[in-house]
């Protein structure tokens, strides 16, 4: 965990290296055709039937545990160590793996969590596993590595580049401000464009564009500082402040607070609380039992964002100045 005076420091130096920019325009982009939500998100069907351990993508597709696994090329961008693998199946992995010169929990378990609740609640998301180790063989020879999160490159998907959170098809749609309502009940900080993924979804002679929110890991704790995985700093964080001029506000000091400024009305953040409500209490734990959670950790943060939940599935404008817990 952070000790008080390197949350402060860390706090001044997210300060610094924020954008200095001007604010980008959030406005949406229109086609000439019709928007299709789907393209970011489809009506989920039965929530409390998901299987929230294995994911959307289910157990055939996780990576073997037991398995040795060949080094492709180490990984390139960010500040975690990790590297490309390959299977004994021929299947290609994005390792991203703990980094020992931070006391938070690594990026892998977070990133499979909030992972595992955007895909439950109707989200596009590829398939992302975590496994604490893993057997590596390179040119050094035969030897157990520091595991993390294994995202799979799966041939149905097709890396097309990035997406723009200022300006995109869904600016203004329900689920474009509900996913952002989640994602502040998440503290997920790093709302980046360089952190989200365009792919194309290919299912036999079906083609699909996905705009998919892909790099998670920073989420879990506070939004100052990229903060991760942090219990202690979870608990204490808030969520919702109040409204304003009818929009509500948020505890919010991560990237691009425009965003979410005079943005998300009541109406939004009703909306994301009873979409993700729906996810049961084993569910929680299955998802955190998925990123490799220590059980009593889980249950702390199961018990906050589920408070989050009932505050969002309730929230009404007179909770102005009211903050989340009280």
């Amino acid at each position: 965990m952070m000790t008080r005076s390197s949350t402060l420091l860390a706090s001044l130096v997210w300060g610094i290296y924020l954008p200095t920019c001007p604010t980008p325009e959030v406005r949406p982009i229109r086609p000439s055709d019709p928007v299709d939500i789907s393209e970011l998100w489809v009506a989920p069907i039965d929530i409390a039937q998901q299987d929230l351990f294995y994911g959307p993508w289910g157990r055939e597709h996780a990576p073997d545990p037991g398995a040795t696994y060949r080094f492709a090329r180490p990984k390139s961008g960010g500040t975690t160590p990790g590297m490309t693998v390959i299977d004994t199946q021929g299947r290609r992995w994005s390792v991203k793996q703990t980094n020992h010169d931070v006391a938070e929990l690594p990026e892998g378990p977070v990133e499979v969590l909030v992972s595992r609740v955007l895909s439950a609640v109707g989200f596009h998301q590829p398939p992302v596993y975590y496994l604490p180790a893993f057997t590596l063989r390179d040119t050094f020879g035969r030897r157990t590595e520091t595991g993390g999160r294994f995202r799979l490159d799966h041939h149905s998907l097709k890396d097309r580049g990035t997406w723009s959170w200022q300006q995109n098809p869904f600016v203004g749609t329900s689920p474009y401000n509900g996913l952002l309502v989640i994602l502040m009940m998440l503290d997920s900080s790093d709302l980046k464009n360089s952190n989200n993924a365009l792919y194309e979804f290919r299912n036999g002679d079906r083609r699909q564009r996905w705009f998919v929110v892909r790099h998670l890991g920073i989420g879990l704790g506070d939004t100052v500082g990229a903060q991760r995985g942090d219990i202690d700093a979870f608990e204490e964080h808030g969520f919702i402040t109040g409204t304003e001029n009818g929009f509500v506000t948020f505890d919010y000091r991560g990237y691009h607070e425009e965003l979410i400024r005079h943005r998300i009305t009541p109406e939004d953040v009703r909306w994301a609380g009873e979409l993700i409500g729906q996810i049961t209490y084993r569910q929680w734990r299955d998802a955190f039992r998925a990123g490799g959670f220590h059980e009593q950790t889980a249950r702390r943060f199961v018990a906050r964002l589920q408070l989050k939940v009932t505050v969002a599935r309730n929230f009404k404008p007179s909770h102005e100045g009211v903050p989340v817990g009280e």
